[in-house]
């Protein structure tokens, strides 16, 4: 038997993971997604959606067309299911003589539900150089499992860590 984190009391202008959906919610983000790696700006948008779910820092999904296609390689066979988006696929991250397998992912043929991030690829902080919300830089979600983006607007616990799989 797990026991359940006391979620933290948000501030004004903070969001708390625990008020976030089960199943997670879709929803568009007005924030400037930027991530960068070896040196080099592979991605930035301002068109983005996030995935809001219980007890999961928010994970950003870029439009294809504003990320730097020529280093992305499709990771295959690699591939995972999540219960409410589907099958994701990967990508390698290859910049310069720098690559990090699995860096990236994106859903090819979502749910109905997600059908709006359709191709659209979401970043592990975590392997990246830097990754940033309006200016903001993101620190990764413990864990390698669900590569969502921790900012001060949001506050947990948060999963991902040792121990708190049970959650």
């Amino acid at each position: 038997m797990s026991i359940h984190p006391q979620p933290i009391e948000p501030q004004p202008g903070q969001e708390s993971v625990w008020d976030y959906p089960r199943p997670p919610r879709l929803e568009r983000s007005p924030k400037q997604v930027k991530v960068i790696f070896n040196g080099v700006t592979i991605a930035d948008s301002h068109d983005t959606y996030r995935v809001l779910e219980t007890s999961h820092p928010p994970v950003y999904y870029i439009p294809p067309e504003d990320i730097q296609g020529e280093y992305l390689q499709q990771t295959t066979p690699q591939k995972s299911l999540c219960e409410w988006k589907g099958f994701a696929n990967y990508y390698t991250v290859i910049v310069g003589e720098q690559q990090v397998i699995n860096a990236a992912w994106y859903y090819s043929q979502p749910t109905a539900e997600f059908g709006a991030i359709k191709n659209y690829v979401a970043f592990y902080p975590s392997k990246m150089d830097a990754c940033y919300l309006d200016d903001e830089p993101v620190q990764a979600q413990l864990g390698d499992f669900y590569g969502g983006w921790i900012t001060s607007d949001i506050v947990g616990p948060f999963k991902g860590d040792v121990g708190t799989w049970g959650w």
